[in-house]
């Protein structure tokens, strides 16, 4: 397990050890969530970057990583516990072939923790070994509001009451890292609980830092031309810009490809790897991607 970060530098340094690289804006307010002891919000785009930041933060301090993948109908047993019921009926129909037995004993036993499935909320609580875990809530924008009525008070005090067995309280409370992609709006209420950032589509420099962080066997002047063709995309008119992750995706695959520059033919075959909407990548066939890929390049010439 590592100590926390004691400074914005440092918790920034941290990160970049792991690859994730961030402006001073968002390891300024990790620092202050991990000082603090404060649920970190983090809204944006998809694809850039929150989710990655509670994989690195529980790299980069040693912690356990346990993710909350919320959905439309996720509600508080299937975010908390939930009883192991085909193991019950097996115990039952064995003590009733075994003759019985006390009734209240079995009772006691089928409520125990042997047959207590834990889910992502119950299970951070928990004590774990290296210390309190970094509990990732992904995508509560997808929920509704009584699971963030109810998420808002399981966060408020990090316990939660299971009534078979009583209240269970996080002996040290986790690092909490919650993401919206704004398909609505959070309750206000949550938000105060937490500290609050958005996190925005990267500059051309951050990017290309991300970029030659994850993809290091790449050339300089293929990122670059990466880089400046997404950035270019981004200015469009499309359903779905590409997130840093399609960047760092793309990157890949033209790796893949052995290909050391980008031409329209290119673009063309490896569409698919940063545009995901059938829409979008109809816009750019034919000239279309020639025109991006010239404005890009213009990018690159010198002021």
């Amino acid at each position: 397990m590592t100590n926390l970060p004691t400074s914005i530098d440092e918790t920034q340094k941290m990160l970049g050890d792991v690859d994730y690289v961030c402006g001073r804006g968002l390891a300024t307010i990790t620092f202050l969530s991990l000082t603090l002891g404060r649920p970190l919000f983090l809204e944006g785009e998809a694809g850039v970057g929150k989710t990655e930041i509670a994989k690195a933060l529980a790299a980069a301090l040693g912690r356990r990583l346990i993710r909350l993948q919320c959905y439309e109908g996720l509600d508080a047993s299937s975010a908390v516990y939930e009883w192991n019921f085909p193991a019950q009926m097996v115990a039952i129909r064995t003590a009733e072939a075994s003759g019985g037995g006390d009734r209240k004993a079995l009772t006691e036993e089928l409520f125990s923790e042997e047959y207590l499935i834990r889910r992502p909320l119950l299970e951070a609580m928990k004590p774990q070994e290296g210390g309190a875990p970094v509990l990732l809530i992904d995508e509560l924008d997808r929920t509704d509001e009584p699971f963030e009525a109810f998420l808002l008070e399981a966060l408020s005090d990090f316990q939660v009451t299971i009534p078979e067995l009583g209240t269970v309280k996080a002996p040290e409370a986790p690092i909490v890292i919650i993401t919206s992609n704004r398909t609505r709006e959070v309750h206000d209420a949550l938000k105060r609980r937490c500290l609050y950032h958005w996190v925005d589509y990267p500059n051309f420099d951050r990017e290309m830092e991300i970029l030659q962080a994850r993809t290091p066997e790449a050339s300089d002047a293929l990122s670059k031309e990466i880089v400046a063709f997404v950035q270019q995309l981004r200015t469009e008119d499309l359903f779905k810009k590409p997130g840093v992750a399609e960047t760092i995706d793309w990157a890949k695959c033209l790796l893949a490809l052995d290909a050391v520059a980008i031409s329209p033919q290119v673009i063309a075959d490896t569409l698919g790897a940063i545009l995901k909407y059938q829409d979008d990548i109809a816009t750019l066939h034919g000239s279309e991607a020639s025109r991006i890929l010239e404005d890009a390049k213009k990018r690159l010439e010198p002021a």
